[in-house]
């Protein structure tokens, strides 16, 4: 089956670590936002009948998503998940409008770090939401977490750990930080800067460490890894991602959202302000290779047909005699160790 993903690119305030097209806008822009998303939505022929919606952000759950979720085919939807800030739930509005997941982005336990990049709830908050959550009949939650934060060490890594295993909840994912030009925080780290805490971030070998220790205290927990960057108890790994990596259709509504049909991708404009002004979709075809660029994220691997085995030969054998990739039943998937040097991997196989 296919899924939605609906962009929703307006927040309260712009973390220092975020590389999304998202931020703080004008009102006015918000409003015109909103009735172009509308339009899109409107306008869209359905072909399918999609069982996952995904409404991203930005912060979707500062608005009641009503007004978007009723003009969807499918409802009541086998997964639909709404990514929230702490501190900005809605749950019986959520409930009505056909949720039945939530993705907090909580990013970080320890109230130091938090206040470095900019967001503004605490541990407790956090606490406080899963409680409601959990009594408003949302058990299916997500906590996410980045590793590579300003200010953050071992300790206070495992501090967030620590807060994960008593909340226990049944997803978590982890990033981690990645240094571009499209963060605040990123570009100042380029320019060899100071500001937003850009010289207290830790090194890119403490940060796999502790990306490391988050999928082996995870395991602890019985939340295991099946995607690179996801976690969860069985039975809770997310539906709708998995449609990414295993190259299901999906159409994504908004800026900045991307679309799928099995054969051809497009884009929409990457800024609010270029989508309200109708900038036109950018098409490409879809690429054989984006099967081993997708597919290997998941722990599961891919099943290679023969004759990809054979195309594919030389760095096959060159990454499974070096430990860091595993065959068997059918399957090539990434090991432990080929897991942390995974982009290097994938680039392999798109050049190959």
């Amino acid at each position: 089956m296919a899924g939605i993903y609906i962009s929703y690119p307006f927040c309260s305030q712009k973390c220092t670590y975020c590389n999304f097209a998202s931020g703080v806008f004008p009102k006015d822009l918000e409003a015109r936002y909103r009735e172009a998303l509308l339009r899109e939505i409107r306008a869209h022929v359905w072909e399918w009948t999609p069982d996952t919606v995904y409404l991203g952000g930005g912060t979707p759950s500062l608005i009641d998503p009503t007004f978007l979720l009723n003009e969807l085919p499918g409802k009541p939807w086998l997964e639909a998940t709404i990514e929230a800030a702490p501190g900005t739930l809605n749950i019986e509005g959520w409930r009505a409008a056909g949720l039945n997941r939530v993705s907090l982005g909580v990013q970080s336990f320890v109230t130091a770090e938090l206040r470095r990049t900019g967001r503004r709830h605490t541990a407790e908050t956090v606490e406080h939401d899963v409680a409601m959550l959990r009594a408003g009949g949302f058990d299916n939650i997500n906590i996410d977490l980045i590793a590579g934060l300003p200010l953050q060490t071992a300790t206070s890594w495992n501090e967030s750990l620590d807060w994960i295993e008593r909340l226990n909840p049944p997803h978590v994912s982890v990033y981690m930080f990645e240094v571009d030009e499209d963060s605040t925080l990123g570009a100042e780290i380029i320019l060899g800067g100071k500001r937003y805490s850009a010289t207290d971030t830790p090194s890119e070998d403490a940060t796999a460490e502790m990306y490391e220790t988050a999928v082996a205290r995870l395991k602890t927990m019985g939340i295991e890894r099946y995607e690179i960057s996801n976690f969860a108890r069985p039975g809770f790994e997310s539906v709708h991602n998995l449609k990414y990596w295993q190259l299901a259709p999906y159409i994504g509504f908004g800026s900045d959202a991307h679309s799928f049909d099995g054969h051809k991708r497009w884009q929409n404009a990457e800024s609010a302000q270029a989508y309200v002004e109708g900038a036109p979709r950018e098409y490409s075809d879809a690429n054989a290779d984006e099967k081993f660029f997708v597919g290997l994220r998941l722990m599961g691997g891919v099943r290679p047909d023969a004759a990809e085995w054979q195309r594919y030969e030389a760095p096959i054998r060159r990454f499974v005699d070096g430990g860091f990739m595993e065959t068997g039943g059918g399957l090539l998937r990434l090991t432990a160790r080929g897991v942390m040097v995974s982009n290097d991997i994938f680039q392999e196989f798109l050049t190959a």
